[in-house]
């Protein structure tokens, strides 16, 4: 039996050693095969185990998500603090109002601690308006602008024909004395060759230069009537040389802001000779266009001399009108006295108010309004055009500010140097605290400031560690960008990374 037993061993011995050799002379054989089945059978144990982790480590899975987030929160927490600091996308800072000009390093300022009073603007009296009369009596045959129009001092307004009765006579009698006097210039001169010979005794020509004398003296006088009637010098001497009457009156627009007015009227007689329209296209240039305001005739109307033909406007310069009560009054003057310029706050619909800085003062009334108990004050208001239009030969602007604007003048009477001095639209506050907000990198930082003095419009804050002159801070929006971060960190869903707890 030992002997059988051995023998089976040796057997299944050799038989798994020829296994083995022919398996590895035919290893190219089978090998893919089963490499192939491996593969698949790997890839189906991977899927099994996933799909087990899913199912039982979803919070897990979660939960390291949260772990990653916050390690990521608590690199950013080494540089800033993550409550008191906001980061805004392009159009959030737009939404607020932060534009480049509102993101301004902090300077240091003179700031003038002042009075709000309320104001109006208006016209600069004996300068805005300019009323167009006619001195003569006529017929209107052409008005060259409409209402509204914008036109440059020197241009062409209407056309009379004269019907004035003492203006015709005078250049009349101004015609006949210049024919006289021409025949007593030639009688003159026959005389005197006549007289050199001896033919004619020199009584006779003393006789002749004496009348000639006295019709020169009378042309004088007749020239002096022609100006009072109207007539510029020009105008005169063109009589003289044509030797016909003017039966057209020219009105063109005066220059508001001179004292100038003898191109205002013009007389040409019809028809118009070149030099009569070369005369007549002479302009006076301004500065800034005269508005049309009020157009009283139209053609074919009679005026009589004195009448009103039209009433322009020039809003180039204007007057801001100040109500300062009785108790500012000691003030007001102070800071007229020290010559300090004053600002103007334009409320708008819908934005921030406009502030017009360092505006001049002009002057105090001399008397308190005795229905309103204030004192009357003005301050110089420089305008300028917003939009000029041309089409149909016509031109139309429009002005910046316009008489009858409300506003608030805000006047200074105490004067504090070196200091920083904020918009209010810069503070954000919460209790008794007050933040702005600093800007680095990408990233609005809310900084804890000491408020020394505000107002309606602007604060002053201490210059101190908490606030440095040079930071970039933001000049408005604090007030939403504090709201920003108390929604941040009130527990919203959004704030636990997708969480409720």
């Amino acid at each position: 039996m030992s002997s059988s037993k051995l023998s089976t061993k040796w057997a299944w011995l050799v038989g798994a050693i020829v296994v083995v050799v022919v398996g590895l002379l035919s290893k190219s054989q089978w090998m893919p095969g089963v490499q192939n089945w491996a593969s698949q059978a790997g890839i189906i144990a991977s899927t099994v185990s996933d799909d087990s982790h899913a199912s039982h480590g979803h919070d897990h899975h979660g939960h390291s998500h949260v772990s990653h987030a916050a390690g990521h929160n608590h690199s950013t927490d080494e540089d800033h603090d993550e409550s008191t600091s906001l980061e805004l996308s392009m159009q959030a800072m737009r939404n607020v109002g932060l534009t480049k000009d509102q993101i301004k390093p902090v300077r240091l300022k003179t700031f003038r601690k002042s009075i709000t009073v309320p104001a109006v603007i208006v016209e600069k009296p004996g300068r805005t308006k300019v009323q167009v009369a006619t001195p003569m009596t006529g017929v209107i045959t052409h008005v060259h602008v409409v209402q509204g129009e914008a036109i440059e001092p020197g241009t062409l307004l209407f056309k009379i024909r004269l019907t004035h009765e003492d203006l015709v006579q005078a250049q009349t009698a101004f015609l006949t004395t210049l024919g006289e006097l021409d025949v007593e210039k030639r009688e003159i001169e026959r005389l005197t060759t006549i007289t050199n010979s001896g033919a004619v005794a020199g009584k006779v020509l003393l006789e002749r230069e004496y009348a000639r004398d006295k019709l020169e003296a009378l042309l004088r006088a007749q020239k002096e009537s022609l100006r009072l009637h109207g007539l510029s010098t020009q105008q005169v001497d063109r009589i003289n040389q044509d030797r016909r009457l003017l039966r057209e009156l020219q009105v063109f627009a005066p220059a508001a802001g001179t004292h100038d007015h003898s191109d205002e009227l013009q007389l040409s007689k019809s028809p118009r000779s070149k030099t009569e329209t070369k005369f007549a296209a002479v302009l006076t240039h301004a500065a800034s266009p005269l508005i049309m305001q009020s157009l009283d005739v139209h053609k074919g109307q009679s005026v009589m001399a004195g009448d009103t033909l039209c009433v322009l406007a020039d809003y180039g310069e204007l007057f801001i009108e100040g109500l300062a009560f009785e108790h500012d009054i000691s003030q007001l003057k102070d800071a007229s006295a020290r010559g300090w310029s004053v600002d103007a706050i334009i409320e708008q619909a819908n934005t921030s108010a406009a502030t017009i800085e360092d505006l001049e003062m002009a002057y105090l009334a001399n008397h308190i309004d005795t229905d309103t108990r204030t004192l009357h004050f003005y301050v110089h208001l420089p305008n300028e055009v917003t939009k000029d239009r041309r089409g149909d030969g016509n031109r139309f602007v429009e002005w910046k500010y316009l008489p009858g604007q409300r506003l608030q003048l805000r006047v200074p009477v105490e004067e504090w140097p070196d200091q920083i001095v904020l918009p209010i639209d810069a503070l954000a506050r919460e209790g008794a605290e007050y933040f702005v907000f600093e800007k680095e990198k990408e990233h609005f930082h809310r900084v804890n400031v000491h408020v020394k003095h505000k107002d309606q419009y602007l604060a002053v804050i201490e210059n101190d560690d908490s606030l440095h002159v040079g930071a970039v801070i933001a000049m408005r929006g604090a007030h939403q960008m504090q709201m920003a971060l108390k929604n941040k960190s009130g527990g919203g869903p959004s704030s636990h990374h997708g969480h409720t707890h």
